[in-house]
């Protein structure tokens, strides 16, 4: 109970004397007084930041910015419902060769999606592939998507994909998002990997 008594007497100095410990800043105030960052710069050097950085029909290339400025890129789309209205997003990129997948895909559905449906994809009224949802986060819940080279083939031959996923609230009903190929060759074959 006394070394209680004694630690909590130190804090009051501990904090007082906090600010002289500060690496920047106004030592006497302990406040920051912030560092120029230069014209337009919102985050600094930009560092992590993504922008478009070229759009292939309805795809986008999508890159984040680096120090070495060897920018890694993916392709991206925003996928639409039958009203047009945006659904998910998915983000595609290559894979190294001598995988079983050729490409790799992030597939982000709103929260509220019921993930033990899984989720559904099919090519142009093709046969239909299951992919299960990893895990939920603030932004949606996340599908990790392999896809072997014969399905990248199939989407380059192909005019439009649909996912079909279902809603938490609402279970005896899908929803359908339908993934644009348009441009989908260019923008894949822009890619390394």
């Amino acid at each position: 109970m006394k070394k209680m008594a004694k630690a909590l007497a130190l804090l009051p100095a501990l904090l007082l004397a906090s600010p002289a410990l500060a690496q920047s800043g106004d030592a006497a105030s302990g406040l920051s007084m912030g560092e120029p960052l230069g014209m337009g710069a919102e985050g600094g050097d930009g560092f992590g930041e993504t922008y478009v950085d070229e759009v292939f029909t309805d795809w986008e290339r999508t890159c984040m910015r680096t120090p070495d400025g060897d920018d890694p890129c993916q392709i991206t789309q925003l996928l639409n419902d039958e009203t047009g209205g945006p659904v998910a997003e998915i983000m595609l990129f290559p894979l190294p060769p001598g995988q079983q997948a050729a490409a790799g895909a992030t597939f982000l559905a709103p929260l509220e999606t019921l993930l033990t449906a899984q989720l559904t994809m099919r090519v142009d009224g093709g046969e239909v592939r299951r992919y299960p949802f990893s895990y939920c986060s603030a932004m949606g819940c996340i599908a990790r998507i392999g896809f072997t080279d014969e399905e990248i083939q199939l989407f380059k031959r192909g005019s439009e994909a649909v996912w079909t996923l279902v809603p938490a609230a609402a279970p005896d009903q899908e929803v359908e998002a339908t993934m644009s190929l348009m441009g989908f060759t260019a923008a894949y074959d822009s890619l390394e990997p």
